[in-house]
């Protein structure tokens, strides 16, 4: 009698199947449900049951074995066979106290917890928000254990909740001993050495045009015109290079930190205020050094000739976007007869902007009008108001002078063949093209192509149209992360053949790095550096790209909080809205001042709900209801919790739902324009820098 079960050719075939099966490395991501999936290198996810992550946590590096293929799911199956690269080496939470033990439970759910925590610091108490220093990840019916590192202060706090995003990131408010020291040996007033072979602009009228709470100017303008009637546009950035000193602590710190980091009403500054806010600033009525870009440019506003110079300027007046956009709408005379003396340059500065603009448009360039929410805040912090940015003709002549100055720099630098930090935007790939044609058909628009003058058709198309919100964050979230690169791969947003970050030295670790590639070409010394500057190019272009992502994914956690907290006090109060989002689970709808907050499925009227990926739509399951992007909405604010950041909106006279833990709510969203996975540094979703401290952008 044959063996039950026992079948000799199909157990070879078993055999060689497994020796066979393929092994990919990638990205985990669980899901806090026990399952996860694995982004890999290349091609699509995997899908990872229960017991099979192999102890792996949420964002390691593995190795994974395909084990089957799932025909239901249409993806692969695997198994995490060996973890190569932590990533959660410290994890922060609340403490909690079990038995006379401490734990940690974790802020992440994706994460496994609790975490047993160890210290023989007095005084913890739980309830307290706390970062654990990782010391075993635990397995089997081993806990995961960690030592205590950090403190937030209670964890019911939105405060807490902000510091500990912060340490997450590596984001550090206070500077090292070392860089304070330095910073004291710095002059607060431009010493007559300093002087020496820079072109003297004092005598010019140069002004600083910025936000009204900024202290930081590193940028300052002029336009004038040359003996044949040409345009001689001045763009004048503080020269940081001249005071941090490459391999000093100063320049060691700003490298670590890469970029300042803005949220609500502070800032965790590259450089020390004494620097930022002083001696590097471009403060009205004193000198200054700086190194300017003075370009040429013909009535069409294209440039026939520049200038790039180290210089000495005394900058005029410190001009605020709110004045000049009065200014210029003639809307206050008393105003006009202060500012007598610079506004017909102000009146030519806002032509010329308008013909750079013109000419970015008639090439390809990307008109994105993004709305952007901005928290107002009381003297003693707390949220009070939220508001959304407007961009007004001043904030758009600013940005379109440091464009034209940051497209002269890298070409300049290019056509030299000098090493140089370029700002890349490469154009979106097949996968997002496709993703962003599939959300705009429900709509009614047939995307064909995903190049520039396509894109700009159907962001034209949308304007005044309820959607036109969602459709331009569907293509923002369709192109691919600007990043920072030593070669030069050109901006496919803004159409530029060659583009650079010049402009913002007091900020961002790349502008600086631009500056001393110029300054040594400069003053003759970048034969002898030139080795030296292409290797600082090329980790500078690296560690600014990463220390930007986590600035913006701070930046970004950090105002979910605040917005969260001003809703808390407006609960039961009904909005206007959109749907910006649809999953299965439910609608996220934009509101007002641009607060996003979950409308549940749970909370829709009517029997059930289905969610249709491939329209974007939640339709009801007798058809007679549905919801879908970019639909006008009015919700009820029901929940607000600052802590977490989260909002959950009811239909207005519904019934509060209490939120589920669900599996699914990651950065991009199902109905939002991506997959749910991590991305590697240069891989993300939008083309534009973080967002300027004063309104403005400069990309």
């Amino acid at each position: 009698m044959r063996r039950r079960g026992y079948n000799k050719e199909k157990s070879h075939e078993k055999g060689m199947f497994m020796k066979d099966r393929q092994e990919l490395t990638g990205i985990y991501q669980a899901s806090g449900r026990g399952f996860g999936f694995l982004i890999p290198e290349e091609g699509e996810d995997c899908f990872i049951p229960p017991r099979a992550d192999g102890g792996a946590w949420n964002g390691d590096k593995v190795v994974a074995r395909i084990t089957e293929e799932d025909p239901q799911a249409g993806r692969r199956v695997a198994k995490v066979v060996q973890v190569l690269e932590r990533a959660n080496k410290t994890v922060t939470g609340v403490l909690e106290r079990q038995d006379h033990t401490l734990w940690l439970r974790p802020d992440n759910e994706r994460l496994p917890g609790p975490i047993q925590v160890f210290t023989k610091r007095k005084g913890v108490r739980p309830g307290e928000r706390a970062a654990v220093a990782i010391t075993s990840f635990g397995g089997g019916r081993t806990a995961p254990m960690g030592t205590l590192r950090e403190r937030f202060g209670p964890a019911d706090r939105r405060e807490s909740a902000v510091e500990a995003i912060l340490y997450t990131h590596d984001i550090e408010r206070a500077f090292p001993p070392a860089v304070l020291m330095e910073v004291e040996g710095v002059p607060q007033a431009v010493e007559a050495a300093a002087l020496e072979g820079r072109l003297d602009l004092r005598g010019k009228t140069i002004i600083t045009i910025d936000g009204a709470s900024s202290k930081d100017f590193d940028d300052a303008v002029s336009l004038e015109k040359d003996e044949t009637g040409r345009w001689v546009l001045g763009v004048h950035i503080a020269d940081v290079s001249h005071y941090v000193r490459p391999g000093s602590a100063l320049d060691l710190e700003a490298f670590e930190r890469g970029t300042s980091v803005y949220f609500a009403d502070q800032v965790v500054p590259m450089l020390p205020v004494e620097l930022s806010n002083g001696i590097c600033s471009l403060n009205p009525h004193v000198d200054r050094l700086a190194l300017s870009c003075i370009l040429t440019m013909d009535q069409s506003g294209t440039v026939v000739d520049h200038t790039i110079a180290k210089t000495v300027i005394c900058s005029t007046e410190r001009m605020t976007y709110e004045d000049c956009n009065v200014l210029l709408a003639g809307e206050d005379p008393a105003l006009a007869e202060r500012y007598a003396h610079i506004l017909p340059m102000l009146k030519d500065m806002a032509g010329l902007a308008k013909q750079l603009e013109k000419m970015r448009r008639n090439r390809g360039a990307l008109d994105l009008e993004t709305k952007e929410s901005y928290v107002i805040c009381d003297q003693e912090g707390k949220p009070v108001d939220v508001a959304l940015r407007q961009q007004g003709e001043s904030e758009k002549l600013i940005e379109s002078f440091m464009l034209a100055a940051n497209e002269c720099v890298a070409e300049y630098l290019n056509r030299l063949h000098k090493p140089c930090v370029y700002r890349v935007h490469e154009k979106p790939s097949d996968e997002k093209s496709q993703a962003l044609r599939t959300m705009v058909a429900p709509l009614g628009y047939d995307l064909k192509n995903a190049d520039s003058p396509s894109l700009q058709k159907l962001l034209d198309w949308a304007k005044g149209k309820p959607e036109e919100g969602a459709v331009s964050m569907m293509v923002l979230r369709s192109l691919m992360k600007a990043r920072y690169d030593e070669d030069n791969l050109g901006h496919f947003g803004l159409a530029a053949e060659y583009y650079c970050h010049f402009t913002s030295p007091i900020r961002r670790y790349p502008d600086l790095m631009v500056h001393r590639v110029l300054s040594a070409l400069l003053d003759g010394s970048l034969d002898k550096q030139e080795k030296k500057l292409t290797t600082a190019v090329q980790r500078a272009a690296v560690q600014s790209s990463q220390r930007e992502l986590a600035a913006q994914e701070a930046e970004r956690e950090i105002e979910k909080r605040y917005l969260a907290e001003f809703m808390a006090g407006h609960i039961g109060e009904t909005f206007a809205g959109v749907v910006s989002g649809v999953t299965r689970f439910g609608l996220f709808v934009s509101v007002a001042g641009g607060v996003e907050g979950l409308l549940p499925v749970e909370a829709l009227p009517g029997g059930g709900w289905h969610y249709d990926e491939a329209h974007l739509t939640l339709l009801e399951d007798n058809g007679s209801g549905r919801y879908t992007l970019g639909m006008p909405l009015e919700v009820e604010c029901a929940a607000a919790d600052p802590v977490s950041g989260q909002v959950d909106f009811i239909l207005p006279g519904g019934t509060p739902v209490t939120r589920k833990k669900r599996e699914e709510e990651p950065k991009e969203r199902p109905g939002r324009g991506g997959k749910k996975s991590p991305r590697k540094p240069g891989k993300g979703r939008a083309m534009h820098v973080p967002k300027r401290r004063n309104g403005g952008r400069k990309r």
